[in-house]
This record gives structure tokens, sequence and C-alpha cells, in this order.
């Protein structure tokens, strides 16, 4: 029977966890090496070992409504794209709400985690951890979860340039890089166009005298901001759409997407389109990345290949003279010291994990590791998600599969994503975002019932499907089900608006054309919605027609009211 719960790690994963925890009735042990919470987000002037380390200007990609925990929405006056101090100021919040911080040990450093001898039989786990003091204890416990990240040690891969060692100018990796105070009037080379690689290299080229940007494959960029300013996640990323990616050929989808990114700026032309399709790879978020190439202070370049004398030299075989400093966005190796180096199984000496939590290889699924994937779309509903998963587990709630079929699925799942990311450890890494709630939400009874729902709610069911998939919709049924989550549907979009509701603006009456093309809207959805039931064999095809007639027009009729 678990009862003792270890949580590694007091940032956005490990308050999540606690939070779980409390709520099955386990008790967790938070151990945090640091003095605070908020872990990634917590910025520091100065990086320390073996910690994540963020820069100054950070801005979170993903906006409030998705970023948000399932039961504890943002504040409405909050901007829908955060600087990484607000996104603190939130955890604090959420941790005092529910009173979390009690179940945090700080200043403790884990230093190993083994299975107990008897681990064939009680499941348990021996916890070794080091205090403020510097005094290792000891500890047993049920269960752990691995909150700790995958941004504590930076991969910087000078050894593989020819010349690094009589390069004059400095290296440094983005885990270093807080703010573009030394790069003012120096020639500077980014290599790597991941979200790190973009905004350092934006902001260094405002002071810079010449920033140029090596990329080994180029890549597609999209802003946050979309159609009528509103943030792009809760436009895309919907229910709807995800059908629509599933039904609609992708070829043409690939097509319509470039052509519309290519409308705003020609990738070809900025130096920046990749060999790779839009739909194959996850885009790069950044809005002033095209500005800054377009006012020439920064240069796209391919991929470094080399050093020479002050200079660097790239794959097409130019080279850039009197280079101050290189900075290296070059991503983290995943690793976890403390862990069983028996648990690294992989082929290359990583996590193998079932559906990206749990080790298959475990006799006793008392272990998961929680944030160790990549996804398009916002982590932190994703680890909230595993969270709940794993607590289930643990607990004996939810029952994993055996360690044949969980290794199998593995390897399906990587050969699947090969076909866009065709390194094996990319791979592995990769999760559909709304596919991979809806399945751990099936694991533990909490993913909405959509022919239910339009049937019982269909002012709801509009939301839910056509509306943005925030983590709300997750709390609306089952084990952990909150009260709030039908109203913070409801409402989300009125907390998007609401920062920006600085100046009064006279707002024009809804028209009844406007109800009209929602009313055809919402019909359309229902054949969308009738079809794939249909195609799955869920329903015959005219059961329930009465019964979803009857509630469309319930629906109209709250429309009409409405305006």
């Amino acid at each position: 029977m678990v009862g003792r719960v270890a949580i590694i790690g007091a940032g956005s994963s490990g308050l999540v966890c606690i939070k779980t925890c409390i709520d099955e009735g386990l008790e967790p042990v938070c151990f945090e090496r640091s003095d605070d919470i908020g872990g990634l987000w917590k910025f520091k002037e100065s990086p320390e070992p073996e910690q994540a380390s963020i820069y100054r200007s950070l801005v979170v990609n993903t906006s409030k409504e998705f970023m948000c925990f399932s039961d504890f929405p943002m504040p409405a006056h909050y901007p829908n794209f955060m600087h990484n101090s607000q996104l603190l100021q939130y955890f604090r919040l959420y941790a005092e709400h529910f009173d979390l911080l009690k179940h945090i040990s700080f200043q403790t450093m884990v230093k190993s985690v083994t299975q107990r001898p008897d681990f064939s039989v009680s499941g348990q786990w021996d916890v070794v951890t080091i205090n403020r003091n510097g005094e290792e204890e000891k500890h047993i416990f049920d269960a752990v979860l691995v909150c700790s990240g995958h941004y504590t040690h930076p991969a910087l891969p000078l050894s593989e340039f020819k010349g690094h060692e009589t390069f004059s100018g400095r290296c440094l990796h983005s885990w270093e890089y807080k703010d573009a105070d030394d790069c003012r009037g120096k020639r500077v080379v980014v290599v790597g166009l991941g979200n790190s690689g973009g905004d350092i290299a934006a902001e260094i080229s405002r002071s810079a005298e010449k920033t140029f940007l090596s990329t080994r494959q180029g890549c597609w960029v999209i802003g946050r901001m979309s159609s009528n300013g509103l943030p792009v996640d809760m436009t895309y990323i919907t229910r709807f759409n995800t059908i629509l990616l599933q039904l609609l050929p992708k070829t043409l989808l690939n097509w319509a997407a470039e052509r519309t990114l290519n409308q705003r700026y020609d990738h070809s032309l900025y130096g920046l389109k990749p060999s790779h399709r839009i739909m194959d790879k996850k885009p790069l978020i950044n809005d002033d990345l095209p500005h800054r190439i377009l006012q020439g202070t920064l240069a796209m370049k391919p991929n470094l290949t080399g050093f020479k004398g002050s200079g660097v030299v790239f794959e097409d075989g130019t080279v850039e003279e009197n280079i101050d400093a290189v900075v290296f966005c070059t991503g983290y190796n995943g690793t976890f010291p403390f862990l069983p180096s028996a648990l690294s199984e992989g082929p290359h000496g990583e996590l193998t994990l079932y559906k990206r939590a749990f080790p298959p290889s475990l006799q006793h699924p008392t272990l998961a590791i929680m944030g160790l994937f990549q996804a398009k779309g916002p982590i932190m509903p994703l680890v909230e998600m595993q969270a709940r998963w794993a607590v289930k587990v643990f607990s004996g709630l939810s029952c994993l599969p055996s360690e044949e079929k969980m290794l199998k699925t593995i390897e399906s799942d990587r050969r699947i994503n090969m076909q866009s990311y065709p390194n094996p450890q990319q791979a592995a890494l990769q999760v559909d975002y709304i596919p991979y709630l809806d399945f751990i939400a099936g694991e533990i009874g909490v993913r909405p019932n959509l022919l239910s729902l339009l049937l019982r709610d269909p002012v709801l069911w509009m939301k839910v499907f056509f509306g943005p998939c925030t983590p709300y919709q997750f709390r609306l049924t089952g084990p952990g089900r909150w009260a709030g989550a039908r109203q913070a549907i409801l409402t989300q979009w009125e907390r998007v608006v609401q920062p920006f509701r600085t100046r009064e603006v006279p707002e024009p009456k809804i028209r009844r054309s406007v109800l009209c093309s929602l009313w055809l809207l919402t019909c359309g959805g229902m054949l969308v919605m009738a079809v794939v039931l249909f195609k799955n064999k869920t329903i015959p095809m005219l059961q329930g027609a009465a019964q979803i007639l009857e509630s469309s027009k319930t629906f109209l009729g709250d429309l009409w009211f409405t305006a």
C-alpha cells in the first residue's frame, strides 16, 4: 500500500505533483535543492551547477489559459504571454492556495534513489539526501516522482568543431546567458534555432554590432499572435482542428499552412526555410526574429563547422572574422545522475519510458518521470495529467500493461515519430498534445465524453469541441472533478481579453448574421461528429438524431437570448 511519495524538485511539475498526491490521500515529501520554488522559472543572476537557468527577458510562448493548472485559472488581469517573473508569482499563488509549501524541504539535494533490498515485495525506494548542513540523510519511500526537469546539464559540443582550442573569442552555452549587456558593440554568433536560440539572437541583435544565427536545418517561424490579435494556441489547439488534421490530406495542410506563413514573410528569402514540412516538426515561436532580419541587424547562416583564429567557419565555406562570442543554444543532456543506471536502457543510454512516464522494466510501477517529452503544445497541462495518472498507478487504481506490451508501444511510437524525427532519441521524446492528454485521461476516467456532452450541454460542448482545448476540460467529470470547470471554460475568453481592457472602446452589438454563422458552424461540427462516430462504429447513424435536434434548438435559443 503506497503512502509516502518522494517528489524531486519544486518547480511547476513538483508543485502539481504535491497537490495531486494530497488529492489522492498520499503523503508527499518534496526535496528542492534551491531555497525557493519555481525551478526553471526562478530567475537567478548567476547560473548554479546542475540547476536550470533562464535569461532575464524570457517570456513564455504558451498563453495563460493553456499554461494554468486545471483547477486554478490564472488571474484575469495577467497578460496572455507572461514574463517569467509573473509566472513565478502564479506558482506562489497556487502553492499558497493549496498550502503546498509545508511539504517541501528546501536546500536539500537528492544524492541517490535506489530500490530497497526487498523491492520485489514492497516496491519501496531508498532515497539519500544531503541537507543544507551537508549532512546525508536516508529515507524510505513507497513511490518516487522525478520532477527535476531536463534543462540542468547543458550540451556544449565544442569538441565537434575544429580549431575551437585557439579561438580568441568567448564560447558559452545559453544556460550561462543572462542578458545582452556584454554583447554591446560586438560581433556575435548564436548557434541553434530553437526557442532559446531565436530569442537570444533577436535580443543580442538589438545591441551588438552584428549578430549571426547559425542553423543546421532552418525552421518554420510563427508568432504568438494569431488572427485578430488573439493568442495563437487559443486559436489552433482545438479538438475540431485535431480531427481535421486526421481527415484532411497532409499535403494539403502543409501547403495551406506554409502559404499562410510565407505571405507574412518569405521563409526562403529570409534564410529560414527548413527542409522539412511545417506539419512534421514543432515550429519556432518568435515574434521578433523576422523583424531583426528585415532590419539587417541579424543575418542567417548555415551550420557552424569550425573556428579559425578570431573567425568562425560555416558549412557553405564562408568565414565571419572578428567574432567576439559564440553562444551555443544546443540543448541539454537529459540525465538524472541520482537514478539507478539500470533504468537507462535506451540504445544511447537514455531513459526508456512507457508513454514518457513509466520505466517498463520495474517490477512494481512505483517510480515515474515527469515532463521528459517534447510536444506541439504547452508542457504544464501534460505534466499535470502525468501526475494524476502516476498517483492512480501508485495507488493501484490504474494498471499498466505488461512489460512486453509497454516495450512494443514504446517502439511503435518511436517508429511513427521517426517519420518526422529521424534521430531515434528525438523521436522517442515526441508526443501529440490532445491525443496524449486524451490517452491519459482515458486511463484515469476523466476524458470528456463528447457525445454525452453534446446531448446534455450543447453550449459547453461547442466550447469544448470548437474552442481551445484548455486544461479545465479534464476536470469536468470523473475522479478529481472540479465544480468550477464548466464556468472556467465558459469564461476563458473573458480572461483572454481582460488585460487588453486598459482603454474603453465602444463595441457594436452582435448582429443576427453572426448568430447565423455560429449556428452554421455548430451544425458543421455536429456533422463532423456524426461522421467520426459513424466511421468508428461508435453509434448507428440515426441513433440519437432526435436528441441532437432537440439540443440544437436549445443551443440556438441560448445564443439568441445572449445576443
